[in-house]
């Protein structure tokens, strides 16, 4: 009998004898190498050849008998049990026939790769990496393995990680029988990623399940760091819709800590070790961009190979590894994604915070969710048992041992770890929120404190002192009928872009760059590029932040570009309304570096703002790189669904000089088919809209603003109360712009307050014919409902 086979012996229909981690190794090796994909060669052992192990030891009835008086909640129970039936699989002879395949299987590897090749050998259960089940992790992986002795032996080993804690306890819980699972070994040639790079990536969004993005996690040395989250990698996400037209569009990046490298050994008992990265190292992009974009393109031939084959679609977790020595990129392993890509997108369920407090510890967010529980800080795997069901989990990182106890927790946080990292996994398989990476959890939380873990507000995790007030909110957004008024979102937040996306939304009426720089680029433009001027406090903090960008200018120009990108991605083909910086002069001022570039005025809301500023020479240089960074969305990323919009445009000769200003920047009106429109928030806007509309592809009304300088009311008093937008002066002018626009076939929408807050003033513009309505995103669902109703009141009157 055979008990090995080839990879390119293999396909996915030999899941029953090779499991599946080794079937879709050797599909990927078969079927996806002439497409350009490189899978490095190898072979696997069969699941017979397990079955024949236990036989030839007389292991079967052994360890059913030892397993069925086992209860998996009894954790110590669990771990004898377990060292038990490992003590017996080691101890066992290897059968001379299934040796003797093994070494001349491995001697065709060292005819291929030369003598006595560096392989990696890992398990394949038959029942693991399938669509319902991921088994992330559950057995053991051997990496740096020379020698056909060492092989066989090593392979010996695998068959007893069948038997670890976590696996047997996965497979109870999964209602999996622990014999009719069974075990291959696969055995595959090293990429030397312990010279350059390796990781993880997904063809969907792990957090939100957004089908239309590639995303993947990067850190120095071998992968398994990354895996088992024993650093924070890189992160990045490739938009796939474009990517495939010839685009690059890199629409988020972030530069990851990757404190150490898993790397070869030289001498000594174990064949790889970890070491410190040094800062220089981790001070940038462990790959490139062209790199990145490759990895991209693999991932989406991947997908669109195994959709092929399942008759649907199917979102792929993929391993990828960076050759150190020839430079090129190889796909190690790939299987379904099992968690979100479950999720249909029928029903929305939002958590949101009603109150906010002390945040003690933040880190990457996983799950969107919200949990309030007591802290319970467990330092390692030995421990394990301390936690009580309810209690939130903090810990350095964990790994597949901590499965058994995972389930009971109501939260879990962790030192150490990406997205991609054990505790992520199975935080979103058992549907409970994680933050991980916040580097000091198992510091600054105390066993015994209640606080509240927020997933729920974009990219960040919070942990906040106590137990806060918060609610959720389960539409089916199958049932809901969509107005013929067009309704949009305001959003600034590029972290909460994904999931904000799903709202039965037509587009972004008002994307804010304001909210961009503040919180991402942090410094002010002018201190970026006259970098010189500012104190050398102030040069450390800027420099801290530039790290991973080719300089200052690279990094205003790239961060504003990937936040707009993803916001832009998130609705593609949809439109977004994106508006050019309007920070006022103390809005500046209180950014990185930014006091000495501002003057004072005494109101800065009638002051330096808005399109004035842009033309202006003190702020020309600033106003251009935003320029380059919307060129870089439309052409580099090819996400030409976004407009721009001027804000705060006082004159129409003001208007025209932007416009040229704008076109001698790359962004001409009407090339690539570029709407640029008008914020109309000043009188003046509405009072001679036939003369803007000459030169403009329409307005967006800023009700907030028209009505401060339409009444003569500062916003920012607290004690002029009791004017709004229902005032009747305001509503004239709104009634002005509504019909010039429709009259010269313009667009005309509105992206102020006033439909969010009021449903009177969401009635009115529908009835004076307002194209489209943007609204913040709590308010889309309950004023869209609105919208139908006036409608059908129209309707039915006419």
């Amino acid at each position: 009998m055979r008990y090995v086979r080839r990879f390119a012996e293999l396909g996915m229909q030999d899941v029953p004898l090779v499991g599946g981690k080794n079937a879709s190794l050797g599909e990927m090796y078969r079927a996806l190498s002439h497409r350009g994909v490189k899978v490095p060669n190898g072979f696997a052992t069969t699941t017979e050849a397990y079955h024949h192990f236990l036989d030839h030891n007389g292991l079967r009835r052994r360890i059913t008998e030892a397993l069925a008086a086992l209860d998996v909640e009894d954790v110590r129970a669990l771990a004898e049990t377990g060292a038990r039936i490992r003590g017996w699989i080691l101890e066992a002879e290897m059968p001379a026939d299934l040796a003797e395949e093994i070494a001349a299987a491995y001697g065709e590897l060292a005819v291929e790769y030369g003598p006595d090749p560096d392989v990696a050998v890992r398990s394949s259960a038959t029942a693991e990496d399938l669509p319902n089940a991921s088994f992330a992790g559950q057995q053991d992986t051997y990496l740096n393995i020379r020698g056909a002795e060492a092989v066989i032996a090593t392979c010996q080993r695998v068959y007893a990680s069948l038997f670890t804690d976590r696996a047997i306890s996965y497979r109870v819980h999964q209602g999996f029988d622990h014999m009719q699972v069974g075990l291959s070994v696969g055995v595959q040639k090293m990429v030397r990623s312990d010279l350059a790079a390796s990781g993880v990536m997904f063809t969907l969004d792990t957090e939100t399940g957004f089908r239309d993005v590639v995303f993947i996690t990067a850190a120095y040395g071998l992968g398994e760091n990354v895996v088992q989250g024993q650093v924070n990698p890189d992160e990045f996400y490739v938009f796939k819709p474009t990517l495939a037209s010839g685009h690059r569009p890199i629409i988020r990046r972030h530069l990851g800590e990757k404190a150490q490298r898993l790397v070869y050994a030289e001498g000594g008992e174990e064949p790889v070790r970890n070491e410190p990265v040094p800062q220089a190292e981790r001070d940038r992009f462990c790959i490139s961009d062209e790199e990145v974009l490759q990895l991209a393109r693999y991932a989406v031939a991947i997908e669109a190979h195994y959709s092929e084959q399942a008759g649907r679609p199917m979102p792929m977790d993929i391993e990828w590894a960076k050759d150190g020595v020839s430079g090129e990129l190889f796909i190690v392993q790939a299987r379904p994604e099992t968690v979100r890509s479950r999720d249909d997108g029928t029903f929305q369920e939002t958590y949101k915070l009603k109150a906010r407090g002390e945040v003690l510890a933040t880190g990457k967010s996983v799950g969107q969710k919200i949990a309030v529980g007591r802290v319970r800080v467990i330092p390692d795997a030995s421990r394990m048992h301390e936690l009580e069901p309810g209690e939130i989990l903090v810990t350095d990182i964990t790994d597949p041992d901590w499965e058994p106890v995972m389930k009971v927790a109501a939260a879990i946080v962790t030192n150490r770890g990406g997205r991609t990292c054990h505790a992520a996994i199975i935080a979103r398989e058992l549907g409970i929120p994680a933050v991980v990476g916040t580097g000091n959890a198992t510091e600054v939380l105390e066993s015994g404190t209640e606080v509240t873990v927020s997933c729920a507000e974009g990219n960040t995790g919070y942990i906040y002192r106590g137990a806060l007030p918060f609610e959720v909110e389960r539409v089916d957004l199958s049932q809901m009928e969509r107005p013929r008024t067009k309704v949009l979102v305001n959003l600034g937040n590029p972290e909460v872009a994904f999931e904000v996306s799903r709202l039965p939304a037509d587009g972004v009426g008002l994307a804010r760059l304001e909210f961009i720089i503040n919180n991402t680029i942090k410094v002010h433009p002018r201190a970026l590029l006259e970098y010189e001027r500012v104190d050398a406090e102030t040069r450390a903090v800027i420099d801290g932040l530039v790290r991973g960008y080719a300089d200052r200018r690279d990094y205003f120009v790239r961060r504003l570009a990937e936040g707009v990108g993803t916001i832009a991605a998130a609705f593609y083909p949809r439109p977004v309304i994106v508006r050019m910086s309007d920070f006022k002069s103390n809005e500046y001022a209180a950014m990185i570096g930014g006091r000495q570039f501002e003057p004072e005025e005494e109101n800065p809301m009638l002051g330096y703002r808005g399109a004035s500023r842009y033309h202006s020479p003190q702020f020309a240089e600033c106003f251009a790189m935003e320029c380059e960074a919307m060129r870089l969305v439309r052409d580099e990323m090819g996400l030409t669904n976004v407009w721009l919009m001027l804000p705060f445009v006082r004159t129409v000769e003001e208007g025209v000089k932007v416009l040229e200003l704008m076109a001698a920047n790359g962004l001409e009106r009407g090339r690539n088919d570029l709407r640029i429109i008008v914020m109309c928030e000043l009188p003046a806007n509405a009072l001679l809209a036939d003369e803007f509309l000459e030169h403009f592809d329409g307005f967006s009304i800023g009700s907030n603003d028209l009505t401060q300088l339409t009444l003569g009311v500062d916003r920012d008093s607290g004690i002029l109360t009791g004017y709004d937008e229902r005032n009747p002066a305001v509503l004239k002018l709104m009634e002005m712009a509504i019909e010039a626009c429709n009259r010269h076939g313009k667009y005309i929408g509105i992206c102020g307050q006033a439909p969010s807050d009021f449903p009177e003033i969401t009635r009115w513009l529908v009835e004076r014919g307002i194209q489209s309505l943007s609204l913040n995103p709590d308010s889309v669902l309950e004023m869209s409902r609105v919208v139908l109703e006036e409608e059908r009141r129209l309707k039915e009157r006419s």
